[in-house]
């Protein structure tokens, strides 16, 4: 599909100030992105070509605008792809003023030792842009995506931020919040004050009529403190569609205004530095009524444009879907059919996660194999992100033909999950906390650090068990592939704050309780080898050191589950043309087995399992016994 003359025209206009060779480069990309651009914006939008001739415009500025040293980025970016799939990255998850010594984006700087003893080479900061002033879900209500928290610093200190990460190879990962922004922003201002034009960049109904239509199929993201999805406001005596917070307005991204404001937002972080950009609440931007108004199919066509944007314009910058989904909707946030390599880079393993802390809790591995075996391949550009802990809290995503499959019901299953980590089950080891019961539904979530979910917590009741957990399930994370993430503190064993409700605006949401603050003390604490800080770190530590150095953990290579091994072992192997990975990992507290045999038929004829470096050889019954809570990565010799 050829780029229309006026579009081609206008592009050139942007560029006049450029150089020959720029202006051609500029040139190129439009021709290579241009088809994606507006094959998107036609699957959402009425008269496709205006609106993709304002994209088009907007990613020629930023290009034009965009630093010397990123341009370099750029550059280099292109010429290694996949640089975001090898085995090297790491990814560290924090908040700024939690984990920065002085709280400040200048002085993060201070904990680049830290960051190094990790490996880390991808560090997401928490929400950082200006959100509206008390309560604000933890910075996830926007108030000015063009300013920083003034506690944090300034947009001239992220910049110096992200160059400063980037001499150390670790980019700059920054929430861009999609679904929503402050009742204070200047464009909910200007729609309060009477602004036609801004009213229409939000959901807005005149009576209760179409909003009770849609409430007779919306989930209820916070039932405790924000049931419904709809909230009155006065000034414009009319109900606004709010699916977190009152607060927090939905965006009306059937208007392409709302797209052209957000690429150009894009645009402006990605010449700041920021290399990754987390798409917050993605699932929820198309509304449709009769529907949950998730994943609808306009979601993806309005990622592929902003990155047709982006790869215009700042080809650096890679976006990370944060759907936190069903197994059977993750997929396609890293582009199947005609999105395929057209989406998002890097998605939320979400699954994978909920599957490793059943394998905990049961010591049973049928779930997790009939549910990880039955996701669909990845795309080859597609790289997921795999996580233990994120910020936020732990929702049982158990599908219920999954859990029909290996006998049990969802239900039941997700009930038994919740008592187990509310420490309520009879021999659970876990502290956490329930998190937004619903009463209606039975459903109840789970707040807690790593180490209060694994025998860690305050009450120690399981320690040594506990470490034998979090270094197990820290295994699966970064042995299956993508970017494995270690949220701030589980590396160091931290359990639940005591004190988190002290905070203002903290006292109402236990997922503060988890999200504990690094300190100097505990960052010294790694110099005594006898310390729960330093045999965790230690753990994770060499966890990353193996992975490194070896070419099938690249997020490429195809991955399968063994279907039918012991009901405590879970068996992943990962096929890359340099040869083929075996993670055995056993979930209970007994030696589990595995036949010798199943290793030389895939092709390991002289197995070695790599975080212990030694050859693994079977008794006379031909078996290998995994030890409890083992952990392997097998390889050939």
């Amino acid at each position: 599909m050829s780029v229309p003359e006026q579009v081609r025209s206008a592009a050139k206009a942007a560029l006049s100030g450029l150089k020959r060779h720029r202006r051609e480069t500029f040139l190129l990309r439009l021709e290579r992105w241009w088809p994606d651009l507006v094959g998107a914006v036609a699957a959402a939008y009425d008269d496709p070509e205006r609106v993709a001739l304002r994209l088009v415009e907007t990613a020629a500025r930023g290009y034009a605008d965009r630093p010397r040293d990123l341009r370099r980025l750029d550059e280099q970016r292109l010429l290694r792809p996949d640089r975001i799939q090898g085995p090297e990255q790491v990814g560290y998850a924090c908040y700024t003023e939690r984990f920065s010594p002085d709280g400040t984006l200048a002085g993060l700087a201070g904990r680049l030792d830290h960051l190094r003893s990790l490996g880390v080479t991808y560090l997401h900061l928490m929400p950082l842009l200006r959100p509206r002033e008390g309560d604000n879900d933890g910075g996830y209500a926007v108030a000015d995506y063009r300013a920083v928290r003034p506690d944090l610093g300034t947009v001239d200190d992220l910049r110096d931020l992200a160059t400063t990460l980037r001499g150390e190879g670790i980019s700059l990962v920054v929430d861009l919040v999609l679904n929503h922004v402050a009742r204070e922003h200047p464009w909910a201002a200007a729609a309060r004050a009477g602004d036609a034009t801004y009213r229409d960049y939000f959901h807005v109904f005149a009576d209760r009529a179409l909003p009770d239509r849609y409430e007779e199929t919306l989930p209820e993201v916070f039932p405790d403190f924000a049931p419904g999805s709809f909230t009155f406001e006065p000034e414009l005596d009319a109900w606004v569609w709010t699916t977190f917070n009152s607060f927090q307005w939905d965006l009306n991204w059937a208007n392409p205004a709302v797209l052209a404001e957000l690429a150009q937002v894009v645009v402006d972080l990605a010449n700041l530095g920021v290399e990754v950009l987390r798409l917050d609440a993605i699932a929820f931007l198309w509304k449709r009524l009769g529907t949950d108004c998730q994943n609808q199919p306009e979601v993806h066509a309005i990622t592929q444009a902003l990155r047709a944007v982006a790869r215009m314009a700042a080809p650096a910058t890679l976006f990370k879907a944060e759907a936190i989904v069903g197994p059977r909707q993750l997929v396609p946030y890293l582009g199947v059919g005609e999105h395929t390599g057209r989406v998002s880079d890097l998605a939320y393993h979400n699954s994978l996660m909920v599957q490793v802390w059943s394998m905990l809790a049961t010591g049973d591995t049928r779930l997790a194999r009939q549910a990880l075996g039955a996701l669909p391949p990845t795309p080859p550009s597609g790289t997921w992100i795999t996580y233990l802990r994120c910020h936020d809290d732990i929702g049982w995503a158990i599908d219920d033909a999954d859990a029909a499959a290996v006998g049990v019901t969802g239900p039941g299953h997700r009930h038994f999950l919740a008592d187990w980590y509310a420490g309520e089950f009879p021999g659970s080891w876990a502290e956490g906390l329930v998190f937004q019961h619903n009463p209606a539904t039975g459903d109840r979530r789970i707040s807690g650090t790593t180490a209060s979910l694994t025998g860690l917590g305050a009450h120690r009741r399981d320690p040594d068990g506990a470490f034998a957990r979090i270094y197990l399930a820290h295994a699966v994370v970064a042995g299956w592939g993508g970017v494995p993430v270690i949220w701030s503190g589980d590396e160091l064993g931290l359990p639940d704050d005591p004190a988190w409700a002290d905070e203002p605006g903290h006292a109402d949401d236990n997922r503060w309780a988890h999200r504990s603050r690094v300190t100097d003390a505990d960052l010294a604490a790694l110099g005594d080898p006898t310390t729960d800080h330093a045999r965790v770190h230690a753990g994770l530590a060499h966890l990353m050191r193996v992975r490194a150095g070896l070419p099938q953990l690249h997020a490429s290579a195809p991955v399968s589950v063994l279907p039918d091994t012991d009901d405590g072992v879970l068996a992943v192997v990962r096929r890359h043309p340099s040869g083929i990975l075996v993670g055995l990992y056993n979930v209970t507290t007994q030696p589990r087995p595995f036949p010798l045999d199943r290793l030389h038929d895939l092709g390991l004829t002289e197995p070695r399992e790599a975080l212990g470096d030694h050859a693994l050889t079977a008794g006379s019954d031909g078996l290998l016994w995994l030890p409890p809570y083992a952990a392997w990565w097998v390889v050939g010799a």
